[in-house]
């Protein structure tokens, strides 16, 4: 019986960065001499996530420190006069104030069962965007509580464990196959990939297009 949903924040409650990143490398373009906005985004994934991967235990950093460095780090590759500090805090304003998904209060407001955000974010960021939306999850656990990211299972072992949860009464709903699929299904946690775009299904995953469709799978 499935007794509570565990859903991933930041594009599956309410949008991921995609619109503040595009400004971004814009702005690193046009003061530096990257010749792409894509080479520039590229370098920055790629340098964000080997950080991002690599924190966990007593090397763990904040998504805000991370993030700052990433950015550190690729004005300095493309050679840019762009201040790190206010491009962060672009970033962080984003992470505070998101836009929503329109069928998400609809969801926390209908679903019968209660729903625990579980997200790889900062604390403050997250509960900020959380009552800038007036949402009230039951509980909500994040990669600063846990010291580790997504997929590792620190953050869900996190999440059930507060909740005295086993991993077979819990879904988790999120638009990451590699992070929330992969990650929590390592622990025997079922799973819903949120596919709002249409994407071809791996094997084995089970997609909705909206978080309205999760509550088809709790009864």
């Amino acid at each position: 019986m499935i007794k509570a949903l565990f859903v991933d924040f930041y594009g599956t409650v309410v949008h991921e960065d995609g619109a503040v990143i595009k400004v971004i490398t814009q702005m690193i373009k046009d003061t530096g001499d990257g010749s792409d906005t894509s080479d520039i985004g590229s370098f920055w994934w790629t340098d964000f996530q080997t950080m991002f991967l690599n924190s966990f235990g007593i090397a763990f950093e904040t998504q805000r420190d991370l993030e700052r460095e990433s950015l550190e780090h690729t004005i300095e590759k493309f050679h840019s006069s762009a201040d790190a500090s206010k491009l962060s805090d672009m970033m962080f304003e984003h992470w505070m104030r998101p836009p929503i998904f329109e069928e998400s209060k609809e969801f926390f407001s209908k679903c019968p069962i209660p729903v625990y955000i579980v997200s790889n974010i900062d604390t403050s960021d997250i509960m900020c965007a959380i009552e800038y939306h007036g949402l009230n999850p039951a509980g909500v656990f994040t990669s600063e509580d846990a010291r580790s990211y997504k997929p590792r299972r620190e953050l869900f072992e996190l999440a059930l464990s507060n909740t005295g949860l086993m991993p077979d009464e819990v879904i988790h709903i999120g638009d990451s196959i590699s992070s929330d699929v992969k990650g929590a299904s390592a622990l025997g946690i079922g799973t819903l990939w949120l596919n709002r775009s249409g994407k071809a299904v791996p094997e084995g995953v089970t997609d909705i297009k909206d978080l309205l469709d999760a509550l088809d799978f709790i009864g």
